[in-house]
């Protein structure tokens, strides 16, 4: 019998704060409505600072550019047996395209002040959401040059 090789889902989210205010996006899940930061899978082939740039974009219509890395996170579903390793970005808006289709599930993009987002805990895909926004508060900030991505 082969043994099943336990692997990580790498995950990328962007961490925006403007005007007192987190960027977040509200989703479908089997659970109901949720939030979570814009974020989403690595795919092949991609760095990790093109994927967030590209999440960030397919769910918010929002130009993202990352200018560091606000913590890498390790998270275990409490009921799916999936481990996720998450990187988190700070960064700065560039631009929006009114207009643009959401990625599929996507309702849309909500701006929560640290109260509010606070208040939804029970709403969140996972406890990344808030820390994340926390740790971006409390000021983590990491040079993205610690990330190298070969081709």
């Amino acid at each position: 019998m082969q043994q099943m090789i336990w692997k990580p889902n790498v995950t990328v989210a962007a961490v925006v704060q403007r005007d007192g205010k987190f960027l977040l996006v509200e989703e479908e899940t089997d659970a109901g409505l949720a939030f979570n930061q814009p974020a989403g899978h690595l795919e092949e082939g991609e760095s990790l600072v093109d994927a967030v740039v590209r999440e960030a974009l397919e769910e918010t219509a929002y130009h993202f550019r990352p200018t560091h890395l606000v913590g890498i996170y390790q998270w275990k579903h409490p009921v799916k047996a999936l481990t996720y390793l998450r990187f988190a970005f700070g960064g700065e808006l560039r631009g929006y395209e009114a207009g643009r289709p959401l990625d599929d599930g996507i309702v849309g993009a909500r701006w929560l002040t640290l109260d509010e987002v606070k208040a939804t805990q029970a709403r969140h895909r996972s406890p990344l959401i808030l820390r994340c926004c926390e740790d971006l508060l409390a000021g983590r900030h990491y040079p993205l040059d610690l990330l190298v991505h070969y081709d």
